[in-house]
């Protein structure tokens, strides 16, 4: 019976990712109907799925933290299609869509995943056990990441709004790229232990402690597989964009909703794979992916928006709120204060996810 179950994951996740493209062939540049809309939405959520467990086989093969920073990059690629594509076709309206999309990555990933990855992982163990120093150095960059690009851009002058000027944009990118650079070496390189799960004596756990890793032909299908349902989920995810906005609008909703939407999309396997680590007593590894994922998140997105600024036309509007600068502090204080110890309870989980749910409330009521 297990086996059973094992060969039809196997097949569905190897059918899914090929599915999508096939779909979004026939998809693609079309107004799409209703229960076109309806299937495609299926797909999507099938592709996103089979790219979580593709994700996870490549992972298992590289090992920590190489794992997780090959999901933090794979899940920022379709963040930046997503938004870059969506810009495009948006014209004036989508002028806050980076600013909206990155800054909830950031509340999703600080608050919403490491929330409930501690919760899951409280309550199966007793307490959640990772790594200070590596936690901590993430945690730094995301902030300061943060800062640099969401907050300093309602303060400046030199250009009217909370806008960068073009040498403020300019160097926001070049620093975001450079800070997402030092942490990459740093996380893979010259302290990788750092970032290593580890035991509840305080003792990095290596790939020896695993499983048995996939074989390299397994890995490099899934690799194959894994870009083939990113594309589908970019792509698919275009498609139905225009039925969410009209929603959103029809709703009577904040714009910023829809930036919201396309953060839970692309972020739902990192989310998904944290559970999973946190399950299992990874709370390192849950904790890579969410703060990865938000320094991914700034530290690729606004380079790349910055970049296709040159020729798109309207405003980048990338400073927050007074609300939302104020969550983000409070993000920044509340996470310093879960790292330190290196050890976390159920009640430091739900302090997360509560914020992460006054996030969402400012987000529908502003």
């Amino acid at each position: 019976m297990i086996a059973q179950l094992r060969s039809l994951t196997h097949r569905w996740t190897h059918l899914v990712p090929v599915l999508a493209v096939v779909l979004l062939a026939f998809t693609w540049g079309r107004d799409l109907p209703g229960a076109v809309v309806a299937l495609v939405s299926l797909v999507l959520a099938g592709a996103v799925l089979a790219a979580v467990h593709h994700a996870e086989v490549v992972a298992h093969r590289v090992g920590e933290p190489f794992g997780s920073l090959v999901l933090a990059v794979a899940v920022t690629i379709i963040e930046v299609a997503l938004i870059v594509t969506l810009m495009v076709d948006g014209g004036g309206k989508s002028s806050t869509l980076a600013r909206d999309t990155v800054f909830a990555a950031v509340m999703i990933a600080c608050n919403g995943i490491v929330g409930l990855c501690l919760i899951v992982a409280s309550l199966r163990h007793g307490t959640a056990v990772f790594n200070p120093e590596g936690t901590g150095a993430a945690l730094a960059t995301v902030a300061t990441l943060a800062t640099l690009s969401l907050v300093l851009p309602t303060f400046t002058t030199s250009a009217p709004g909370p806008e960068f000027s073009g040498v403020q944009l300019t160097f926001a990118a070049v620093s975001s790229l450079i800070l997402y650079g030092l942490f990459v070496a740093t996380q893979t390189v010259r302290h990788r232990d750092y970032f290593l799960p580890v035991t509840r004596q305080g003792e990095a756990i290596t790939m020896e402690d695993h499983a048995q890793a996939p074989s390299a032909r397994t890995t490099w299908i899934s690799l194959g597989l894994l870009g083939l349902a990113l594309i589908g989920v970019v792509g698919l995810a275009k498609g139905v964009s225009p039925t969410i906005e009209s929603g959103v609008e029809a709703a009577g909703l904040h714009q910023a909703v829809v930036g919201v939407i396309i953060a839970l999309l692309v972020l739902l396997p990192e989310t998904i794979a944290a559970l999973r680590a946190a399950r299992r007593d990874r709370v390192q590894t849950s904790l890579n992916l969410a703060l990865g994922s938000a320094m991914a998140s700034i530290g690729l997105t606004v380079p790349a928006v910055a970049l296709a600024s040159i020729w798109l036309s309207g405003p980048l509007v990338l400073g927050l709120y007074p609300s939302h600068m104020l969550l983000l502090a409070l993000t920044v204080v509340v996470s310093s204060l879960t790292v330190v110890p290196g050890r976390a309870t159920l009640l430091q989980g739900g302090v997360h996810v509560v914020i992460f749910a006054a996030y969402l409330e400012l987000a529908i009521n502003p």
